[in-house]
């Protein structure tokens, strides 16, 4: 089967056949702002997708506007998942799809309940969402088990029509018919179980987990979230690995609600694309899945990628991860949980910046003086591969390009046109 090429650097191109390279294709790219990451690295990775399927994540619009033509002329399925204004979508996200089995379950309701990146770093209680985990798996499990066709949505509708008051010591809900009747067919299934839990909690407590949960679900699923739930076709993560397909992932670099939904989004479809492979004969997806992650550090941690990225290469699954420094990568994802991303990336490429713990570290994998890296020339960078030594090179100069230069003139010419 052909595969696909990587291009790193002026006249830096490698194989992405790991069988033939030995290594993986796992690729860290580190430099500030407007250090040319996405006409470098970003922009060659879609010029040189042929063959593999790619889900790429983008803050500009135009990345998505102008490679579109491309993908469809390479026999592409082209999917357009917009979280800046979903109306846009070809498809959309619904976590309620992806999920197979009971276990999967409080997964999905605790990467919805923890996705705000501030509790991450918070020192209280625990309890809290814990409990908000459990009430959510409730009304998950029971959306599930009761409905058809049912979507995400129907999961906060059945959260929005929640009342409940104390009346002899013990909590009564507006829901506690719906719960009685499933436990009448299913005493001892999970969803009972969860609902069992929050019944016996005391007023306030129940207030409180009640109010954890609800502000987790306000901050996620807007109302253009929600309808572009109710009302488009949801992503299929398994076909992006039965047929070619790239899937545009459009977010914005400054609003934190949406950065919450794609990385519930991430986790997912990791954990889908993985438990795929593992389900076939030969633990590896049909096609290639490479993952372009821009501004990966921005939003918050990712679950289980630490533990995902180091198990990718045998399932054909590769992520190239875009970063501002080294220490933007601790800082979401804690020292050690960085240093093991950092490790199971193969090929890092360094373009400057002028983080100091970053630069000492280019430094002693260089064996040069700290000065050479914090004045590192614009335009220059380096590249690691394991098992090489190190090579000082130039950024790709993708206007070189003959493809990179007729699809730029289309685009703004179709740019020009729309605006008379």
């Amino acid at each position: 089967m052909a595969l696909d090429r990587m291009i790193l650097g002026e006249n830096i191109v490698y194989s992405t056949d790991s069988s033939q390279t030995g290594l993986n294709n796992n690729v860290l790219v580190c430099g500030s702002s407007g250090c040319g990451k996405t006409m470098s690295i970003s922009e060659p990775c879609f010029l040189e997708t042929i063959h593999s399927s790619l889900i790429a994540t983008v803050t500009k619009r135009r990345i998505v506007n102008k490679y579109k033509a491309l993908f469809r002329k390479r026999g592409y399925l082209v999917l357009d998942l917009n979280f800046i204004n979903p109306a846009e979508s070809n498809v959309s996200y619904d976590p309620l799809k992806y999920i197979s089995n009971f276990s999967d379950i409080p997964f999905v309701a605790g990467l919805i309940v923890k996705a705000n990146p501030r509790k991450e770093r918070s020192t209280a209680d625990p309890y809290w969402d814990d409990a908000a985990i459990s009430l959510l798996s409730a009304l998950i499990a029971y959306t599930i088990m009761t409905g058809k066709d049912v979507t995400f949505v129907d999961v906060l509708l059945l959260h929005e029509g929640m009342e409940f008051k104390e009346r002899d010591g013990q909590i009564v809900t507006s829901l506690d018919d719906k719960f009685e009747s499933l436990a009448e067919k299913s005493p001892n299934c999970f969803a009972v179980s969860c609902w069992n839990s929050f019944r016996k909690l005391g007023i306030r407590t129940a207030s409180c987990v009640f109010s954890t949960l609800n502000t987790s679900i306000d901050t996620i699923f807007t109302p253009e979230i929600r309808k572009m739930i109710a009302t488009k076709k949801k992503v299929d993560f398994r076909q992006l690995a039965s047929k070619k397909t790239v899937l545009f992932v459009s977010t914005s670099a400054v609003n934190s609600s949406l950065h919450c939904l794609i990385n519930i989004f991430y986790a997912q479809a990791f954990q889908t694309l993985f438990e795929y492979a593992e389900s076939l004969p030969n633990g590896r997806l049909p096609i290639p899945v490479h993952v372009l992650c821009d501004d990966f550090a921005v939003g918050s941690r990712i679950q289980n990628f630490p533990e995902y990225v180091s198990v990718f290469r045998e399932s054909r699954i590769s992520a190239t991860i875009l970063v501002q420094s080294e220490s933007q990568l601790e800082s979401m994802y804690g020292i050690n949980d960085a240093t093991t991303i950092i490790n199971n990336c193969d090929t890092y490429i360094y373009l400057g910046g002028q983080d100091l713990k970053t630069c000492r570290s280019i430094s002693e994998r260089l064996n040069l003086p700290l000065e050479d890296v914090l004045y590192m020339p614009i335009g220059q960078e380096f590249i690691f591969r394991r098992g090489q030594k190190p090579i000082i090179t130039k950024r790709y100069n993708i206007e070189k390009n003959q493809l990179y230069g007729k699809i730029t003139e289309e685009y703004e010419k179709k740019m020009v046109g729309r605006e008379r």
